[in-house]
């Protein structure tokens, strides 16, 4: 018999996935670094248990620079999560990746300033334990296995998606400068985003493992004449795909890897390590 508490799938994303599961089941989850975003939602989808979280809370309350993701990832591993999808809006850095581009990144960029992002800082919890201090490898940062099943589920649909890129992430909530956007572009850096990290690194942290899908809302300051970007046309251009990306994710759901069968850098991204905390 499943346990209705459980899930082996989390999906990060927009507040409206999980209303398309059945008998979903809402469950709080308290964590050592506070609350997460919002309860996570979980159902089943395609035979697989999944566990959805509003990144930015249901109401969409919380920018990018205030989400507990720490909170986020230590509550989906807690209720049987090891594998991750995050999807997130992006702008594109260059002009053939425009609006409605669906880009499967392999590399990723943090322009981050104030955010935490690892659970080995050395820092005590509440309770008296002690974290150790902890370098992790990052070299790639996604899953393979995540991003193989994202790649087919998006070809499956009629998407065709742009294979690998580096995703940049700023720290926000503004959008870049015009001046910042053409530096991202001109490092060759493919989108850029607000909430790709640190999630990828905490799943990391976590032996979870982390795929992203970027959804394309708009071409960024520097990569193209006029205004810029606003907040109106990212919401325009995202409502007009949600339905396909909702899609490719069940999708990819449902063809991801069993987690017993994992056997990626994910997987086995602690092994051997003194981490000084126990993972639930």
């Amino acid at each position: 018999m499943v346990n209705a508490d459980t899930a082996e799938i989390g999906v990060i994303g927009g507040s409206g996935f999980y209303s398309f599961l059945d008998d979903v089941t809402e469950v709080k989850v308290d964590t050592p670094y506070g609350e997460p975003s919002d309860s996570l939602f979980l159902g089943e989808l395609a035979g697989r248990r999944v566990a959805f979280l509003p990144r930015h809370g249901r109401g969409h309350h919380l920018p990018p620079h205030r989400i507990n993701y720490r909170a986020n990832l230590w509550a989906l591993r807690s209720v049987g999560v090891r594998q991750v999808l995050g999807p997130c809006a992006v702008g594109g850095l260059r002009p053939e990746y425009g609006p409605g581009t669906l880009l499967v990144p392999d590399q990723m960029v943090d322009r981050t300033k104030a955010r935490a992002q690892t659970f080995y800082d050395g820092e005590p919890w509440a309770d008296g334990t002690l974290p150790n201090v902890v370098h992790l490898g990052f070299a790639d940062p996604y899953c393979p296995g995540g991003r193989k099943a994202a790649l087919a589920a998006a070809r499956g649909r009629d998407w065709e998606p742009v294979d690998g890129g580096t995703l940049v992430v700023v720290e926000g909530p503004r959008f870049s400068t015009r001046a910042e956007s053409r530096w991202h572009a001109a490092m060759g850096w493919s989108v850029v985003g607000m909430t790709g990290h640190p999630e990828a690194v905490l799943a990391r942290e976590l032996n979870l493992c982390y795929t992203t899908l970027t959804l394309v809302t708009d071409l960024d300051a520097g990569a193209e004449a006029g205004e810029g970007v606003s907040h109106a046309e990212v919401l325009e251009v995202f409502a007009a795909n949600v339905d396909r990306l909702r899609s490719v994710l069940f999708d990819a759901v449902a063809a991801l890897p069993a987690n017993e069968d994992r056997d990626c850098v994910c997987a086995h991204a602690l092994d051997g390590l003194d981490t000084g905390i126990t993972l639930p």
